[in-house]
């Protein structure tokens, strides 16, 4: 990184410039939203009898941005278009460009706007405004700092770097999660008939067969919190913890969803989350571990294909109790089946592991990266 006492910051409206292109020709169709994540996805939107001619269009290497509530996230949404075609987002969104992309490289911009420093100075600004947002002038202000352009397609290019192995990995850990479905539903479901189990099979629920650790669960004080804050995976404001306030997480559990927007997925599957080690759990999840009947990942691949739409319940917040959660029916095998299962997907989980604590590391690289920008 350059040396501190050449580092020049200049304003950042100095290097970009406002874009106000609508689809006024009706012509661009896919519209996009942008999230906390600083990403584009796919707006869910209704926009059945919406004038589309008043959206924004974003081309490659633009920028689209919300400031409304910046105050309140601490987070601008923001991101840059990468795809080669036109997208459309709602006119309530900024769009913006590189002047000269000889000066400024859009990607390197792109990271700068991920800097959580970045965040921070712009809800300063957001703390004059009633509702928390800011203005494009505001924007426009904050300081950047333009290295060579040498230089910038350096960072840029370590960044990608590391970027590109987080989607190698996680598409090896897509590829793991499928082999590993395949290989229960083949033991464990196609060809077999629910009324004529195969001898020493049976049904039982998943109160039978899984531990529920919630009775442990409480919340930890503030002494107790000092040493351990921010050292492990945030789940929420509370902890498990055993009687003497130790962490027990050293193997591996299911973080089961109660409530919230992802209860279930689109599928009506329950939302469930495959940890281990140590971590923070949300007060509204339930943590559960395969009994000595099964595994905990038989009980992962097991729960991902059953449809728990008939177990939410509450219309304002939709929820899953945990009397629902353990009446759900699952096939239990024999215990020589069990072993035999789980001989096969041991490794797979195993690489599973591996390859999602090589992008958390990976992840930590690119935040480091990300903060010596500024430095």
């Amino acid at each position: 990184m350059e040396n501190n006492k050449q580092m020049e910051y200049k304003r950042l409206g100095d290097y970009i410039r406002e874009v106000n292109v609508r689809n006024s020709d009706l012509m661009v169709t896919n519209l996009l939203g942008v999230n906390l994540s600083k990403q584009f996805f796919p707006s869910i939107a209704n926009i059945i009898g919406t004038d589309l001619s008043k959206y924004k269009v974003v081309h490659k290497n633009q920028f689209g941005c919300k400031f409304m509530s910046v105050g309140r996230d601490g987070i601008l949404p923001i991101s840059i278009m990468k795809d080669d075609e036109p997208a459309i987002i709602s006119s309530a969104y900024y769009v913006f460009e590189v002047k000269d992309e000889n000066v400024l490289l859009p990607d390197y911009l792109m990271m700068w706007l991920r800097r959580p420093e970045f965040d921070r100075q712009l809800a300063f600004y957001a703390g004059a405004d009633v509702r928390g947002g800011v203005n494009y002038d505001d924007f426009c202000e904050m300081p950047i700092f333009v290295p060579t352009i040498a230089r910038q397609r350096e960072i840029v290019s370590e960044y990608e770097t590391l970027s590109n192995r987080i989607r190698l990995n996680e598409q090896m850990i897509v590829n793991l999660e499928e082999t590993a479905q395949a290989l229960y539903r083949k033991m464990f479901v196609d060809g077999v008939d629910k009324e004529n189990l195969p001898e020493g099979w049976r049904q039982g629920t998943l109160g039978e067969v899984a531990n529920c650790l919630d009775y442990k669960r409480r919340p930890l004080s503030e002494e107790e919190r000092k040493p351990i804050k921010g050292i492990y995976p945030y789940y929420g404001a509370m902890s498990l913890v055993d009687h003497i306030n130790k962490y027990i997480f050293d193997g591996t559990y299911l973080l089961f969803s109660e409530d919230g927007a992802n209860v279930i997925d689109e599928f009506g599957h329950p939302a469930l989350q495959y940890l281990w080690g140590k971590f923070w759990v949300n007060n509204h999840a339930h943590v559960l571990q395969g009994n000595e009947i099964v595994s905990t990942e038989y009980l992962y691949l097991a729960l991902k294909g059953v449809n728990a739409t008939h177990l939410v319940t509450g219309a304002a917040q939709p929820k899953i109790n945990q009397e629902n959660m353990n009446s759900i029916q699952l096939v239990v095998p024999t215990k020589k089946d069990m072993e035999k299962f789980n001989q096969n997907v041991e490794h797979i989980f195993h690489f599973y592991k591996l390859k999602t604590e090589e992008n958390s590391k990976l992840t930590e690289l690119q935040s480091l990266l990300l903060a010596r920008m500024g430095k």
